[in-house]
């Protein structure tokens, strides 16, 4: 009877302590709401970026917003134990990309998974984001085009708006 109780246990502490972790796709979620504000920096170019974000849908959903010489809109969502992105990019095409964790949380990398609009597989497409959010007040982003096999990269240097 005793061995019986033990495995009983066990498989109570086992169910109960999954229930209560989160995914890393619900941590990596959680810690882009965070960035929930207006920010402001320097692009790749030089010039000035605002990208705002927003959780919306009841908390289902973060859009992120970006403001410069094109505006353009991402949203984020889970997907069971996925993170994704879709990207309404101004080439008029809606790439998809997952998301991968650094082991310390900070930093999320997205890679394409597919894209509707897609005129071909290599027509020019954003095909990697990677946001770094070294602190509450900080965070760089830093997307990758691929067009014909030609990669272009921006990156934006953000802070927080007071």
């Amino acid at each position: 009877m005793k061995p019986v109780r033990i495995a009983i246990t066990l498989l109570f502490v086992l169910v109960t302590s999954a229930a209560f972790a989160a995914s890393v796709a619900e941590k990596s979620f959680e810690e882009l709401k965070s960035l929930n504000g207006s920010w402001e920096g320097k692009a790749s170019n030089g010039k000035m970026v605002q990208v705002d974000y927003r959780v919306t849908s009841n908390g289902s959903a973060l859009m992120s917003e970006i403001k410069g010489d094109e505006d353009m809109i991402s949203m984020f969502n889970l997907d069971g134990e996925r993170l994704l992105i879709t990207h309404y990019c101004a080439v008029g095409n809606q790439p998809r990309m997952v998301a991968s964790t650094s082991p310390d949380g900070k930093t999320i990398a997205f890679d394409f998974v597919d894209a509707t609009n897609l005129a071909s597989p290599d027509a020019g497409h954003m095909n990697r984001l990677i946001v770094s959010m070294p602190d509450a007040n900080h965070h760089t982003e830093e997307w990758i085009y691929n067009d014909h096999g030609k990669e272009m990269k921006e990156f934006f240097d953000l802070r927080r708006k007071k």
